[in-house]
């Protein structure tokens, strides 16, 4: 597909608003990926799952105290400790229920970056935003043919559909409810875009606030034009933190219960917990690992995730050390001693886990070798003040490399926007929809910002693309 020209995406994004209140750089290509590139992001899909079921499965076995190997003794009950640690019983109580059992996120997004040395998976996203918009990316750069662009004909919005009817096979075209709450009412319009698309296809996809839904008879329905529609499957786009807010909380929990209703995805909260890739470096947990993933799987998460560490600071007895990392060549006894790691031995990021309005979009995040050795030692304070609720994550850096797109750029003297090339650093996110018990890759958002940007999300200094496949020819 010939590039676009900006006044082609300009009048594109001002007919259809995606994000309220936001803009971002324009670029006239699709971000390239090499088959080699999209090859390893298919076996990342595959990973990712097994990743969620292998979870699963440890969870299960600490909360029960069984042995977590198979002839050897493995006891961990802390790893329920740390998952379940600032939850309200309720949701744990959900969360453990057999209902529950062997679901998993109908779409899984990892985080990645761009580096040296290949991706580096950040995090685990189990309530991704970017659906929509990278669906409407997808048809703007490549129609509704171009085999190039990942995702295009269509391909993101089915299989999301997909994913979720899956949840009640009985159902020829169930009616899916997507539920947008306030706190994340800044992708309500991706959303509805969403389900507009799929409303033409002839599915029963509607976007709305959860004051929308009311019960009656002990299902639960929306109004559609003075009809009471009944629905079938909840998909919640929002985070756990936020399900007290929901004011139909109570009615949604007795519609699943009765079966009702099925909610995607899953309201399991160690399902959404950055500590999750802290336990797959703990040492404790490597046999756990190597005996529950496959030899693959687990070499590429080896390899994509950054060594991190769980900040509990739970007192240690005379002499013993924490798993973490080594600060002026020695082992830490305690994880205030991070306060006095030198600029280059800060190369770290403290985040919170999760279940914090302050868990999602880098709000918590916090570069070491990017602050103040002031703001660095407030950040290791507040993260071991706010551990008896909320744990944090210590992780390693791993600096995205400098790469070069085309962006447009408005000259100063009033001259035509010309698109040029410039130097930034990538953020890749994958979105695979699971059907059939497989990670379908179906599309992926680019998001390019400066180079002197160290923490790459969505920013009105970032462009956010969809991706193509290069020609082997």
């Amino acid at each position: 597909m010939p590039d676009l020209s900006q006044e082609t995406l300009r009048s594109a994004f001002s007919a259809q608003s995606l994000f309220e209140d936001k803009s971002w750089q324009l670029s006239p290509q699709a971000w390239p990926l090499t088959p080699a590139q999209v090859a390893e992001l298919e076996q990342i899909g595959a990973a990712c799952l097994e990743f969620h079921q292998a979870l699963e499965t440890l969870y299960f076995r600490s909360v029960a105290g069984k042995n977590l190997l198979r002839n050897k003794p493995l006891l961990a009950p802390w790893v329920a400790d740390y998952l379940d640690r600032g939850k309200p019983a309720a949701l744990i109580a959900h969360a453990r229920h057999a209902q529950n059992r062997g679901l998993f996120p109908t779409v899984l997004r990892p985080d990645l970056l761009l580096t040296a040395d290949g991706f580096a998976l950040t995090e685990f996203d189990s309530v991704p935003g970017g659906i929509g918009l990278t669906a409407f990316l997808n048809k703007l750069y490549g129609g509704d043919t171009d085999p190039a662009v990942l995702g295009a004909g269509g391909a993101m919005a089915e299989n999301f559909h997909q994913s979720l009817a899956g949840l009640r096979p009985g159902i020829r075209n169930p009616l899916i409810a997507i539920l947008v709450s306030d706190e994340a009412a800044t992708y309500r319009p991706e959303m509805q875009w969403l389900s507009e698309q799929l409303q033409r296809l002839g599915r029963r996809v509607f976007c709305m606030r959860p004051e929308d839904v009311f019960p009656l008879g002990g299902e639960l329905f929306f109004d559609v034009e003075g009809t009471p529609e009944k629905i079938d499957i909840i998909y919640r786009f929002f985070e756990l933190f936020d399900w007290a807010n929901v004011r139909i909380a109570a009615e949604i929990m007795e519609a699943w219960a009765s079966g009702a209703v099925a909610i995607a995805p899953p309201m399991r909260h160690f399902q959404e917990e950055k500590l999750a890739m802290a336990l797959f470096h703990h040492h404790l947990l490597a046999e756990f690992w190597a005996e529950t993933l496959s030899a693959r799987s687990r070499k590429l998460l080896q390899s994509l995730i950054p060594q991190s560490w769980v900040m509990d600071p739970a007192p240690l007895p005379p002499g013993a050390v924490l798993d973490g990392p080594r600060i002026g060549g020695r082992m830490l006894n305690d994880w205030r001693e991070l306060a006095g790691a030198s600029q280059k031995e800060r190369d770290l990021i403290i985040k919170i886990s999760g279940f914090h309005e302050t868990a999602w979009g880098a709000r918590s995040v916090i570069l070491g070798s990017d602050c103040s050795r002031e703001e660095w030692q407030q950040g290791v304070e507040q993260a071991l003040a706010l551990a008896p609720t909320n744990l944090h994550l210590l992780q390693e850096y791993r600096k995205p490399m400098r790469v070069t797109h085309a962006v447009y750029d408005q000259p100063k003297d009033g001259a035509p926007a010309a698109a040029v090339a410039k130097a930034g650093r990538l953020r890749l996110c994958p979105y695979y929809f699971v059907v059939g018990g497989t990670a379908r890759l179906s599309g992926a958002l680019a998001t390019f910002c400066p180079p002197d940007k160290k923490i790459i999300h969505g920013m009105v200094d970032a462009a956010l693309l969809p991706c193509r496949v290069l020609s082997l020819t």
